[in-house]
């Protein structure tokens, strides 16, 4: 259901969108959505089909050498089977002796490409061999039993080095193998392979009246046999059946070590006693599998096939091999790839191309009236589409658009021209009306203002008054009783002490209320100054809190111009900025004075003065009362009055003082002065 939904709602925002939208989706969907999709199925397909080929070619590779590895085998056994039953071997057994027996079997053992004959007794004992010296007792094989029963036949037999030394001491040395070490190899304390694979045929040998005169036993060694493994690959492998680049290969195992091989380790030496990977080993030794697929034989990626090689005995002891290189057909596949990219996207940005242009020419008129109207619905009444080419319906609409807007401004003009004498009559009452009533607000601004100071200055004249005289008294009696009590007044001398410094502290509020009250009676001479002289001085004043709080102060002077002040307020204004940026940083910061020139209007000049701290600042809401009187952050210690003062001694200069700050991130005064 919530699909159902997803689905209605998209289909809602489409049929809102833009015919342009519209146009495009319609266009490009197709080659967006359609033509990826099907790349990537055909690659999909084709790297599937391209890898089933690959595989059933190895496999049919395989199908030939097993079918040769069969047809040596069976020869093997033909031979020693066509001999077994030839009249002079018969006839030299019946009549000759051992010596006799054993020069025919060493001529026809050359002859037959074998690497040993041995004519055993009826209990299966050696009694004569072209390479055995001594005596064996060969009954325990299972090729022997058979021909002992009268059947000859053949099979795969693993030798032992010791089976191998007692049979024929060339062949132990042919069979032994040094292992070398393969990376992703089953691990292994093994340093060599000292067994042997052995093609092994008996057949049972009888006389002409039917009686069995013996057994003919015969092998090939496969170790190091390499034009046994050369002739498969050669087979399989034949010139130009493989692309150029690739190389075919082919293997004999015993376990999973390479006794006969073509696949090079370097050079021309060939990589016999490397090992198959662990992987493989598993799949064909262990579970007696057939491995199709790709795997990394010595230093490369090979299209491999292995089967396993059961012995006379049914034991999994071996495995046959062959593959080809990978690179090639790996290169094949991704040139194909690009190929296949290349010609869709060919295809995709051609049909892209096509289908914008069609959509263009669909659009395009449709983009033009629509900006037409646009504009239009702007003011804009002489904007046109301007028709287009075509003579289809859409470029008839637009003709017909001009003509209209055409007619409507021809109208709008007369509607337009008695509209604008209206709102110029209009306009000329609306800015006189402006003009007197900000003159209006101005004047009741000031006279509000005035109205408060003059309130705030009868009250704070008449409380400084009022407090005056108690202090005086209070002041009067202290020192009075100090001098009665004389020294028995030791005891409380820090009291007395505290009482003094409060009576002088209620002193500097009574005074300050007065400056607030009437500055102008505390009004000093006026004279044009350095600003960054009184900022050095005021500094050496306030030098002591500075050390106290351990904060870094930067003065950088910029200002050139004179400005008209009395020092004294100018340095009682700043030394009152710098106690409250002080007292902002008690966990000490950085204090920074910077003064510079500042250019106006109407030939306007004047000096900045920049005080920044990197203190706790001032909250949002407090921002617009720091000036007021008797508003004050400070928990202890404040009166409210010094920031309304300086303002005030500012202001009756000509200049003002202005405010930054964000709570946590520091403040700034800037204290604007006039030249």
């Amino acid at each position: 259901m919530r699909r159902f939904m997803q689905w209605g709602m998209t289909l809602r925002i489409l049929g809102n969108a833009s015919v342009r939208t519209k146009l495009l989706l319609v266009t490009l969907v197709p080659f967006l959505t359609v033509l990826p999709i099907l790349f990537f199925l055909i690659f999909y397909w084709g790297v599937g089909y391209y890898d089933r080929l690959l595989t059933f070619k190895v496999s049919s590779d395989l199908a030939v050498a097993h079918e040769y590895f069969l047809h040596v085998r069976d020869r093997v056994g033909l031979d020693v089977s066509s001999l077994g039953n030839s009249h002079p071997l018969v006839k030299t057994i019946e009549d000759g002796s051992n010596a006799t027996i054993q020069q025919l079997l060493a001529e026809r053992q050359i002859a037959l490409g074998l690497d040993f004959l041995n004519f055993l007794d009826t209990e299966g004992h050696l009694r004569v061999s072209t390479v055995a010296l001594g005596t064996l007792d060969n009954s325990h094989w299972p090729i022997v039993q058979s021909a002992l029963q009268g059947n000859a036949s053949n099979d795969i037999d693993i030798y032992t080095e010791a089976q191998l030394r007692r049979l024929d001491a060339h062949m132990a040395q042919q069979a032994h193998l040094e292992l070398v070490d393969t990376p992703n190899a089953t691990p292994t304390t093994k340093t060599a392979e000292t067994s042997g694979m052995v093609i092994h045929a008996a057949t049972p040998i009888y006389d002409g009246e039917g009686r069995m005169l013996g057994v003919l036993e015969g092998g090939v060694l496969l170790n190091q046999n390499l034009p046994f493994v050369d002739t498969i690959n050669s087979l399989v492998y034949a010139e130009g059946s493989l692309p150029e680049g690739s190389a075919g290969t082919a293997t004999l195992f015993i376990d999973d070590v390479r006794i006969a091989t073509n696949v090079r380790l370097f050079g021309n030496r060939r990589a016999l006693g490397t090992r198959a990977s662990q992987v493989v080993r598993n799949h064909v030794l262990n579970d007696g599998k057939t491995w199709l697929d790709s795997a990394f034989v010595v230093h490369d990626w090979y299209i491999s096939a292995y089967e396993p090689i059961s012995d006379s005995f049914g034991r999994r002891v071996g495995m046959l091999y062959v593959g080809y290189l990978e690179a090639p057909f790996r290169k094949a596949k991704e040139t194909a790839f690009y190929l296949l990219a290349a010609l869709f996207a060919v295809i995709g940005m051609g049909g892209v191309y096509f289908s914008l242009r069609v959509a263009r020419g669909i659009y395009a008129p449709l983009a033009a009236m629509n900006r037409t109207m646009t504009a239009v619905e702007m003011g804009d009444m002489d904007a046109r589409s301007g028709g287009t080419p075509s003579r289809d319906e859409l470029g008839s609409l637009s003709r017909h658009l001009d003509e209209l807007l055409d007619t409507v401004q021809a109208q709008n003009h007369e509607l337009k021209t008695w509209g604008e004498q209206l709102d110029r009559k209009v306009v000329e009452r609306t800015m006189e009306l402006e003009a007197t009533n900000k003159l209006l607000v101005q004047a009741q601004q000031q006279l509000v203002l005035a109205e408060k100071l003059a309130a705030i200055g009868e009250i704070t004249a008449g409380v400084a008054h009022e407090i005056n005289n108690p202090v005086a008294v209070l002041q009067g009696n202290l020192d009075v009783l100090r001098d009665t009590l004389g020294q028995a007044a030791a005891p409380v001398q820090g009291e007395l002490k505290l009482m003094d410094q409060q009576i002088q502290r209620v002193n500097t509020i009574v005074t300050k209320l007065l400056q607030f009250a009437n500055p102008g009676e505390f009004a000093g001479y006026v004279e044009a100054i350095m600003v960054d002289d009184v900022v050095t001085d005021s500094l050496v004043l306030v030098r002591h809190l500075l050390n106290q709080c351990d904060i870094r102060v930067e003065h950088r002077k910029g200002a050139t111009m004179a400005v008209p002040i009395n020092r004294g307020e100018l340095q009682q204004v700043l030394i009152n900025l710098f106690t409250n940026a002080i007292h902002a940083m008690k966990n000490g910061g950085s204090l920074t004075i910077e003064t510079a020139d500042w250019y106006g209007e109407n030939d306007t000049s004047g000096v900045d003065i920049r005080v920044a701290d990197t203190g706790a600042g001032i909250r949002r809401e407090d921002l617009p009362r720091v000036f007021d009187a008797f508003f004050t952050t400070k928990r202890q210690g404040g009166t409210g009055l010094g920031l309304s003062i300086s303002y005030t001694l500012v202001a009756r200069y000509g200049g003002t003082i202005l405010v930054q700050s964000e709570e946590d991130s520091g403040t700034e005064f800037t204290v604007h002065l006039l030249a």
